[in-house]
C-alpha cells in the first residue's frame, strides 16, 4: 500500500507538474496557428488584388478593343458604300477597295478572337475568386470546434 501511494502521489505530482508545460506548448501551438492564419489572411488578401488588378486591365483592354471595333465598322460601312459605288470613291480602284475590304475583315476577326480570349480571361478571373471566397468558407468551418458543429 505505501507503495502504491507513494507512486500515486508521485504520478499526480508529475502531472502537475507537465500541466504548465502543456498550457505553454497549447500556447505555443495556439500562437503558430494565429501565426499561420494571419499569413494565409495575407496570402488571400494579395491573390485578390492581384485578380483585381488583372480585371481592372482585361476591363481596359475590353473598352480599347471595343472602340477600335466600332471604328473599324464605320471605316467598313464606307467602304463598302465606295464599292457599291453609292459614294465618291474618288481616285481608288475597285482592286485597290476590295484588298482593303479583305483587310478590313481580316482586322475585325482578329479582334473578335482577341475579345473572346480577354472574355476567357474574364471567366476564369471569376471562377477563381469564386474559389478563393469557397475555400474561405470551408477553412472558417474547419475552424469551429467539434461540439457546435
Amino acid at each position: 500500500r505505501k507503495q502504491a501511494t507513494e507512486y500515486s502521489t508521485s504520478s499526480s505530482d508529475e502531472e502537475f507538474e507537465s500541466k504548465p508545460s502543456l498550457t505553454h506548448k497549447a500556447k505555443r501551438a495556439l500562437r503558430k496557428r494565429r501565426k499561420l492564419e494571419k499569413e494565409t489572411k495575407q496570402l488571400i488578401k494579395q491573390e485578390e488584388l492581384k485578380r483585381l488588378h488583372k480585371a481592372q486591365a482585361v476591363q481596359r483592354q475590353l473598352e480599347e478593343l471595343e472602340e477600335r471595333q466600332k471604328a473599324l465598322e464605320i471605316f467598313g460601312v464606307e467602304l463598302e458604300r465606295e464599292l457599291r459605288g453609292e459614294a465618291d470613291s474618288g481616285t481608288k480602284d475597285e482592286n485597290q477597295m476590295l484588298h482593303e475590304w479583305f483587310e478590313l475583315v481580316m482586322e475585325k476577326n482578329k479582334l473578335m478572337r482577341y475579345e473572346s480570349e480577354l472574355l476567357i480571361i474574364a471567366q476564369e478571373l471569376e471562377l477563381e475568386d469564386h474559389q478563393s471566397r469557397l475555400e474561405q468558407k470551408l477553412r472558417e468551418k474547419m475552424a469551429i470546434d467539434g461540439k457546435s458543429k
